[in-house]
């Protein structure tokens, strides 16, 4: 079996869905398990519902109107019969976002966020499923929530392997199609969790190595893994291939194409992991595999966007040691807190941050009660893997840098975004490559 993986971008409107069918039908030639993210921009405005519902202010209901009539567009277009089962799906799936919402928030943000945000899965594969089968492909539509079990750390769930393997195993019977969701399980209670951000792709890989599959495709709008976002960067570079160790460094710090633990389990069962372009089908794309080398060799670009920097200082100039340090990590594991850089002197620690508009301030208020706290917010951090000193001159030009840390092979720096990058080989109007 194979499992492929198609994100919101490509699944983002009808067409996006007729493109899934023809992918499907291009590489259909052994049984296939798809697993599909939310509905172009449909997580980012869940995540508005569950901050408006976490403050208990009125407006959500005005943006959950908005998604439904979203997904309603897509359904008319590729279901014009409205007596079509799927629609009484899709309205339950809506019917049961407003019933949590018209109720009290958990205090937990974390729980609240996985409750709601993960009907976007569930929507988006009820009509894709649903599609397929109507076209004469046939699959089985499967609920993650009931397949990927996972621990009760919300937003970050980690993954029960044993339990979750069984689970499958049992499930997902040879020679036959099926559809499930990305980024979604459940605890043991069989409350929702998430995988983490773009964690689509980790689920494929969780599925893939249950099953055995052969191998894992992941479907995205770039024709596979470049060193520049085709969209921003002109000259960019396809890598045809790349080792598992070398897309887990890149994943670390940031891009994007691949989520941060997709990788390991493949390698475990040394299961190939194609990334592809779903606009493209028939095209080569990259290849990550056991102990091959990058190529071709290149300088590969990565932004992080929507950072902030936490200056922590000890109020008595007492040296930041080991009880401070294991003070703020406490802080920053209890709420959900990705470090991204970091550097330390005698009397301040800094640490640059994902900057959630919602948990950076409790953080900043926890961290006050024990320390001097600056905040900077508007924040890029900017990773050069395998640099030279000419990229390094280019991507510094221009900018006010705040963090910066050089190893052999890798060069970062968080910088504010008060000027854009001046480059004979970047657009003026950019400040990195981006994948």
């Amino acid at each position: 079996m194979r499992v492929f993986k198609f994100g919101g971008a490509s699944v983002k409107d009808a067409e996006g869905v007729r493109n899934v069918e023809r992918v499907l039908r291009i590489h259909g030639e052994n049984p296939i398990v798809v697993v599909v993210s939310a509905m172009g921009k449909t997580t980012n405005a869940l995540e508005q519902i569950v901050a408006a519902f976490f403050r208990e202010e009125n407006g959500w209901q005005e943006i959950l109107e908005k998604i439904k009539d979203d997904h309603l567009s897509v359904m008319e277009a590729l279901f014009p019969h409205r007596e079509h089962l799927v629609y009484q799906e899709v309205a339950h799936v809506f019917t049961q976002i407003r019933l949590i919402c018209s109720g009290r928030p958990d205090p937990d943000y974390n729980v609240n966020y996985d409750r709601i945000v993960s009907y976007g899965e569930i929507v988006s594969t009820r009509i894709i499923s649903a599609y397929l089968n109507d076209q004469g492909w046939t699959n089985h539509w499967i609920d993650a929530r009931k397949l990927i079990k996972t621990d009760a750390n919300h937003r970050f769930a980690r993954v029960n392997w044993t339990f979750t393997e069984t689970l499958l195993q049992q499930t997902i019977k040879p020679n036959q199609n099926y559809v499930i969701q990305g980024f979604i399980g459940s605890d043991d209670n069989l409350h929702a969790t998430t995988l983490g951000r773009e964690g689509s792709d980790y689920t494929a890989s969780i599925v893939a190595y249950a099953i055995n599959a052969d191998d894992v495709c992941i479907w995205k709008d770039v024709p596979g893994i470049l060193n520049g976002d085709p969209k921003v960067f002109d000259n960019v570079t396809l890598i045809e291939q790349i080792s598992y160790r070398e897309a887990i460094e890149l994943a670390y710090f940031g891009a994007s194409v691949i989520h941060p633990k997709t990788i390991q389990p493949l390698q475990r069962k040394n299961i190939p992991l194609r990334v592809k372009s779903f606009l493209q089908p028939e095209s080569q794309g990259t290849c990550i595999g056991q102990g091959v080398d990058l190529y071709p060799a290149l300088p590969i670009f990565i932004r992080k966007t929507e950072q902030g920097i936490i200056k922590i200082s000890t109020r008595d100039l007492a040296f930041i040691v080991e009880e401070n340090l294991s003070a703020i990590y406490d802080i920053f594991h209890r709420l959900g807190v990705r470090v991204n850089l970091m550097q330390n002197s005698a009397v301040s620690s800094r640490f640059c941050i994902n900057n959630d508009p919602v948990i950076t301030p409790l953080v900043l208020k926890e961290l006050e009660r024990l320390f001097d706290v600056e905040f900077i917010p508007d924040v890029s951090l900017f990773t050069i893997r395998h640099y030279t000193e000419e990229t390094r001159k280019t991507l510094i030009a221009g900018k006010v840098v705040r963090m910066e840390q050089v190893t052999p092979k890798v060069w970062q720096i968080a910088a504010s975004n008060e000027s854009a990058l001046q480059s004979p080989f970047l657009p003026k109007s950019s400040l990195s490559i981006d994948f």
